[in-house]
């Protein structure tokens, strides 16, 4: 019997700690989401806002001067999984009402399916993935 194995679709790059870094993310987010065929669907749309929500907050919160983040996607047909690595301290957390600004996080929880944060050596990950109800093979 003939099986073909369907390993996971990745992409990632690093982008520098400046501005214009964000909206760089979105598009490397919005071509790699493109050429799997979910750009224009409402998990690729949830995922671009959260590449967005989340590249700010690696920008704004968490690159030391001098240091990049990474994005990285991954899809295997059933699971889209969004990442941002940083090199920055501390852990984001979800804002309460009393707080100003910081509400990006509260959305990524309001759109993915799950999120969270994990420790790396030199920093932190936060990552969210959303079901594509697309079967892989």
């Amino acid at each position: 019997m003939n099986e073909t194995i369907q390993l996971p679709l990745l992409r990632e790059k690093f982008f520098r700690r400046e501005r214009r870094s964000v909206p760089a993310a979105r598009r490397f987010a919005y071509e790699a989401l493109d050429g799997w065929g979910l750009a224009g669907t409402e998990v690729g749309d949830d995922a671009l806002l959260c590449v967005s929500e989340l590249a700010t907050n690696a920008l704004v919160h968490g690159v030391p001067p001098g240091r990049h983040f990474l994005v990285f996607l991954r899809c295997d047909g059933r699971v889209l999984r969004v990442e941002v690595h940083d090199s920055g301290p501390g852990v984001p957390r979800i804002v309460d009402d009393r707080d100003e600004g910081g509400r990006g996080l509260l959305l990524v929880a309001a759109l993915s399916d799950k999120w969270g944060v994990a420790e790396r050596e030199l920093g932190k990950v936060v990552w969210c993935e959303f079901a594509c109800g697309r079967p892989a093979g």
